[in-house]
């Protein structure tokens, strides 16, 4: 009876150790999302508009890394990234923005799209 409780002990403590590590992106899917965020945060003209409100870009990159943080385990992706976590809201289902300098308003989804396409492009 004690070794099937430790076996099965062991088992939950394993799980708990594995899964994060395994539900974590690859390694270059890491490196992308968080050229993308930085890329948001360096964007300093422009506002990171959610829900009707406006963030700035460092706002908008703490945003990001935390609802990174809290659905982390379901992206593996940069795309799934853009698609699951920077570009609507979970909670309204309202789309986000991004208002450039020159006051044009885009799409929070293109505007990542076309930064990882650029990423993308660029030698290893």
């Amino acid at each position: 009876m004690m070794r099937r409780q430790f076996v099965a002990g062991s088992l939950v403590l394993l799980a708990t150790v594995a899964l994060p590590v395994l539900a974590a992106p690859p390694a270059q899917e890491q490196s992308r999302i968080e050229r993308l965020i930085r890329y948001v945060e360096s964007q300093k003209a422009m506002k990171f508009v959610r829900n009707g409100s406006e963030y700035t870009p460092e706002d908008a990159g703490k945003f990001l890394r935390g609802k990174l943080e809290a659905m982390g385990g379901e992206i593996t992706t940069a795309r799934q990234f853009i698609k699951r976590i920077a570009s609507r809201s979970s909670m309204s289902g309202q789309p986000y923005h991004v208002r450039l300098a020159d006051g044009q308003t885009v799409l929070a989804e293109n505007f990542l799209e076309d930064e990882l396409q650029r990423i993308e492009r660029q030698p290893s």
